[in-house]
């Protein structure tokens, strides 16, 4: 048997990746080759973040082993430098077994820290609080006019709203060390020789109307009793999982601060958004193999050929 092999599905939310996953794990297993799914959605980690992750349930991953879901209490922060170790420990140990591994997930920073040799400026815990406070205190619009004064370049390729990276990359940029939004996917090298990219991509319109369906579907199947029921175990308070998308607006609502029609239209206003940033970042990667998903689902048959 060849060497194993690293597959990565990537491309925008909505698009199809966790069933083209699926899709190839059952091809390489006719083929006579094993696999398993490593996840690369960041919010897919925690535990209880179901619906409004559109997380496959254990009945719908049709016997193919998966890994790193469900590992994050609602309560901790995710941290890319730890998952990037966890998924590549992941990874060899699959391979250790003989079998493929199947990374699959459109957190762009999330895969680009397993698929190339991407490395991590050292933590400053002092500096990481004094930033966070300054965000508390003011947002981070101030904090992010200083990042661009320091690091234009990284500035460039953050969202100026999303003080959580900002926060980040100005606290590499203090430190004196080199950030990794300098250097990305375009001009990196591969962590493992044998890796096959495939990307999913959509017309903007027939995106849009997915995501925008998707989000109301996630009302109609109860995203707000999940966040309800996250509540009681400090969702609210946790760093990172009470601004994922949807959550977010589903605490507002139970908050009584946004209405049901309020919170599902900004949801969907930032899914676009942030499938807007995906597509982005994703087309900067080499050699993909690129697939359009708008009128058939893509062959996963030919694809293992």
């Amino acid at each position: 048997m060849s060497e194993p092999r690293l597959w990565a599905v990537i491309g925008a939310t909505g698009t199809g990746k966790s069933d083209l996953a699926l899709a190839l794990g059952e091809a390489l297993a006719a083929q006579g080759r094993r696999a398993e799914i490593v996840n690369a959605d960041a919010m897919q980690l925690y535990r209880g973040m179901d619906i409004g992750t559109a997380k496959l349930t254990p009945a719908e991953r049709r016997g193919i082993p998966h890994h790193l879901l469900d590992v994050l209490a609602v309560t901790d922060e995710a941290a890319v430098s730890a998952y990037q170790q966890h998924a590549r420990a992941t990874i060899e140990d699959i391979h250790a077994r003989g079998a493929d591994a199947v990374l699959v997930g459109g957190s762009g920073l999330y895969v680009s820290s397993v698929v190339y040799d991407l490395r991590f400026p050292p933590r400053d815990a002092a500096l990481r609080a004094e930033l966070e406070q300054q965000l508390s205190d003011g947002g981070p619009g101030v904090l992010y006019a200083r990042l661009r004064e320091l690091d234009p370049v990284t500035a460039d390729r953050i969202d100026p709203l999303n003080g959580r990276r900002v926060v980040r990359a100005l606290e590499v940029a203090l430190s004196g060390e080199h950030s990794h939004g300098a250097v990305m996917p375009d001009e990196l090298p591969l962590w493992f020789e044998h890796t096959r990219l495939i990307g999913l991509r959509s017309a903007r319109p027939a995106l849009i109307e997915r995501l925008d369906r998707r989000v109301e579907r996630m009302w109609r199947d109860g995203l707000v009793d999940e966040v309800d029921a996250l509540r009681s175990e400090g969702l609210e308070s946790g760093v990172t999982a009470r601004r994922a998308i949807g959550y977010a607006q589903a605490l507002s609502q139970l908050a009584g601060e946004a209405t049901p029609e309020e919170a599902v239209a900004q949801t969907q206003a930032l899914t676009r958004r942030y499938a807007r940033r995906q597509v982005s970042w994703f087309r900067r990667y080499r050699d993909v193999r690129w697939l359009d998903v708008d009128d058939a689902p893509p062959d996963a048959a030919a694809l293992v050929g």
